[in-house]
C-alpha cells in the first residue's frame, strides 16, 4: 500500500521519479504526486492513475536535481488531490511523502494548530510536515528536525523529506514500513522497494526499523535515532528491471502465470538449504503457520501435509488473529510464517510476539525483506518479482517450499520428491489447455456468484481459486470442503450458480464425485477438474484434464494454475483489468 520514490541525481529528476513510480503502481493506489527543490518547492500532484494525472500535469515537467515521489491508497481522507502527497508545510519550504500511519496524529496536528499551523489535508501525514517546519524554526537543520519529529511518531512510517533550505539532500526514515536505499554512480535513491529502482541500480541497503538515511548524490550516511553512524551492507539485486516488465503478454497476471513452470524448477532448487534448515530445528511436538491471504491457503496445504504424512499437530492461523492465540506458544512449538513481500504489517507483529516463546521460520519471495531479519530461519520462495495483485507465481513458489520442507521432515520422503521434480514439466503442458480455459471463461461473464468445491488437500485450493476469482473480476466467489454441501450452502444451489469441482484421483475422489452429483441434480453448472484417464469427467462439457500422475496429494500444485486462468480470463471478458483489482493492495504495509 502506498509506494515512495526519492532522488538526488547529476539530472533533473522529475523524468526518472515518474518512471519509478509507474512500477509501484502494483501496490495500489488512488493518487499520484512528485515534489522537486530548486529555490522553492516545485509541486504537481492528483487523484487518479498515473497517466490520467501525467496527462492532465505534464509530471515530469519539474526542475531540480532533487526530488520525491508517491502513490496513495488512502486511509486517512478520501480519494482527492488535496490529500495527495506530497504534503508541505505551511511556508512551502518543506515537502514529504509517507507511507503508514500515524497513530497519535490527532493529538499532534491539534498541538501544531493551537500555535498556529494551517492544514490543508485530511491526512495524518501532514503532521510530519509541520512538526519538521517547527524544529526547523528554531535553527534545527534538516536532519535534526526529521529526528525530533520522528520521536514524537508512534506508528508506522517510510519517510522522504526534502527542504529548499538543503535542496541537494533527502532525509528518510524507517519504522515498521519497507524502505530501502539504492546507489549509482549517477546518484542515490530512497524506494518502498527494489522494484522502483532496478532500471537505475542493482545495489540496495536494507533498512531496519528506527533508521534515519540522509541522502546527497554522492553519499548515503545511515544513524540511529540518536545519530549514531551505522555501518550496513551493499546488496546485489539479482532480479533484472526487464523481469517486471510484461514481456509481450497483455498483462503482468498472465505473464506470471506462464513463469510458474520456471518458478518450480527455481523453488526446487532451495532443496538442498531446506535440508540443512531442518537439521537445524529444535525438537518440536507442534507446528503453527501465521499467514495472510493467498499465503494463508498456502499454509492450509501444509496443514493438510504435515498431519496427514507425518502426524503432527498443526495450525494454521490468520497473521491478523495471531494475538488471540500467543498463550498457546512454547518452546516445543515451531511457527512458520509465509509472506511474499516480508513487509506485511500484521505478520510482522506476528513474529514478534512467536520470537519471544517459539522458534521461527519464514518462508518468503524478497531478499532482504523485514521478516528476514526477524526469523531464526529463513526459506526464499525464488519467485521473482510479482507485479499482478492477485498472487499466481509466489503462491506456487510457497507450495514448493513447503512440500520440501514437507519431505525433509518426514522419514519416508523419497516418494514425494521425486514427484515434486515432475511438477515443472506437467505444468508447461497444461498451459497448453489456455485456449480451452478462455471458451470455458466466456460462459461465465455475466454471473453473480460461483462456488469451489474441493476435498482434503484441495479445500485450499478450492478457497484460492475463489479468492482469485472474487479478487480480479468482482464476482462473488466461495470455496468449500464438499462435505459441507449439506450443511447450508447447498440451498443456494440452483443453475444460475456454477460450481467448480476438484476431483483428482485419490482417496476422496468418489465422495467429491458424489457431491458434484448432488449438485448436478440440482441443476448446478459444473466445470470439472480431474484426471484425463477418469472416464466420469471425460463425457462432461466443462472439463479440464491433468496428467493421471497427478493424485489429490499433489494436485494442489497443479490444479491451481487452470483456477489463476479461469479467474483471468473471466476478467479480461468483463473488461477489467487483472493487474490492478480495485481497492486492492500487493503489500500490505498498514494494519
Amino acid at each position: 500500500m502506498c509506494g515512495i520514490v526519492g532522488c538526488v541525481l547529476d539530472k533533473k529528476v522529475a523524468p526518472t521519479l515518474l518512471e519509478s513510480i509507474k512500477t509501484l503502481e502494483y501496490r495500489g493506489y488512488d493518487s499520484v504526486g512528485l515534489s522537486t527543490v530548486t529555490d522553492k518547492i516545485n509541486i504537481k500532484k492528483g487523484k487518479g492513475k498515473i497517466h490520467e494525472v501525467d496527462e492532465k500535469l505534464d509530471l515530469a515537467d519539474l526542475d531540480g536535481n532533487t526530488g520525491i515521489a508517491h502513490v496513495r491508497w488512502a486511509t486517512h481522507g478520501n480519494p482527492t488531490t488535496k490529500n495527495a502527497h506530497p504534503h508541505n508545510d505551511c511556508k512551502n519550504e518543506i515537502s514529504i511523502v509517507h507511507n503508514g500511519i500515524i497513530g497519535n496524529y490527532k493529538d499532534l496536528k491539534q498541538d501544531l494548530i493551537n500555535e498556529g499551523h494551517v492544514f490543508k489535508s485530511d491526512t495524518d501525514t501532514e503532521v510530519i510536515s509541520h512538526l519538521i517546519e517547527k524544529y526547523m524554526a528554531k535553527n534545527e537543520n534538516l536532519l535534526e528536525a526529521v529526528q525530533k519529529t520522528v520521536k514524537e511518531l508512534k506508528g508506522s512510517y517510510a519517510l522522504a523529506v526534502i527542504s529548499t533550505k538543503e535542496p541537494d539532500k533527502i532525509i528518510g526514515a524507517r519504522n515498521e514500513s519497507p524502505l530501502i536505499v539504492g546507489v549509482s554512480e549517477h546518484g542515490n535513491y530512497l524506494a518502498s522497494d527494489a522494484t522502483a529502482i532496478l532500471k537505475e541500480t542493482k545495489k540496495v541497503i536494507y533498512l531496519d526499523n528506527k533508521e534515519l538515511i540522509e541522502l546527497t548524490k554522492d553519499n548515503v550516511k545511515i544513524m540511529d535515532y540518536d545519530l549514531n553512524p551505522l555501518e550496513k551492507k551493499i546488496e546485489t539485486i539479482t532480479w533484472t528491471a526487464e523481469m517486471a516488465e510484461k514481456g509481450g503478454y497483455d498483462h503482468f497476471m498472465l505473464k506470471e502465470i506462464h513463469e510458474e513452470p520456471m518458478v518450480i524448477k527455481e523453488s526446487l532448487s532451495e532443496e538442498s538449504k531446506i535440508k540443512s534448515i531442518v537439521r537445524k530445528f529444535k525438537n518440536f511436538n507442534r507446528i503453527c503457520f501465521v499467514a495472510c491471504g493467498t499465503s494463508y491457503h498456502a499454509s492450509l496445504v501444509g496443514e493438510y501435509l504435515i498431519e496427514s504424512l507425518i502426524g503432527k499437530p498443526t495450525d494454521v492461523i490468520l497473521a491478523s488473529e495471531f494475538d488471540y492465540f500467543k498463550k498457546t506458544l512454547d518452546d516445543h512449538t515451531l511457527v512458520i510464517f509465509i509472506t511474499q513481500s516480508g513487509e506485511t504489517a500484521d505478520t510482522l507483529e506476528a513474529i514478534k510476539i512467536a520470537n519471544e516463546k517459539s522458534e521461527t521460520l519464514a518462508i518468503v519471495n524478497v531478499v532482504g525483506s523485514s521478516i528476514t531479519r526477524e526469523a531464526d530461519h529463513v526459506i526464499y520462495t525464488r519467485a521473482g518479482p510479482e507485479i499482478g495483485v492477485a498472487a499466481t507465481k509466489t503462491y506456487l513458489s510457497q507450495l514448493i517450499c513447503i512440500y520440501l520442507l514437507v519431505a525433509y521432515l518426514s522419514d519416508e520422503n523419497e516418494e514425494l520428491l521425486n514427484k515434486l521434480y515432475e511438477i515443472s514439466e506437467l505444468s508447461e503442458q497444461l498451459l497448453s489447455k489456455e485456449e480451452q480455459i478462455r471458451e470455458i471463461a466466456k460462459n461465465y461473464t455475466d454471473v453473480n456468484d460461483f462456488f469451489y468445491i474441493g476435498r482434503g488437500f484441495n479445500y485450499p485450493t478450492a478457497l484460492e481459486g475463489a479468492l482469485k476469482l472474487k479478487e480480479i473480476t468482482y464476482i462473488h466467489g466461495e470455496g468449500y470442503a464438499a462435505g459441507e454441501l449439506k450443511h447450508g450452502p447447498l440451498a443456494l444451489i440452483d443453475e444460475n450458480i456454477p460450481v467448480v469441482g476438484i476431483v483428482p484421483p485419490g482417496p476422496s475422489r468418489n465422495d467429491t464425485y458424489t457431491n458434484l452429483k448432488e449438485i448436478e441434480s440440482r441443476g448446478g453448472d459444473i466445470i470439472y477438474l480431474g484426471a484425463n484417464n477418469d472416464p466420469s469427467i471425460l463425457e462432461k462439457e466443462n472439463k479440464l484434464l491433468f496428467d493421471p500422475r497427478i493424485d489429490e496429494t499433489l494436485a494442489p500444485l497443479l490444479y491451481i494454475i487452470d483456477l489463476q486462468l479461469l479467474a483471468y480470463y473471466i476478467s479480461i471478458e468483463r473488461g477489467i483489468d487483472p493487474d490492478k483489482p480495485k481497492n486492492l493492495a500487493k503489500s500490505v504495509t498498514v494494519k
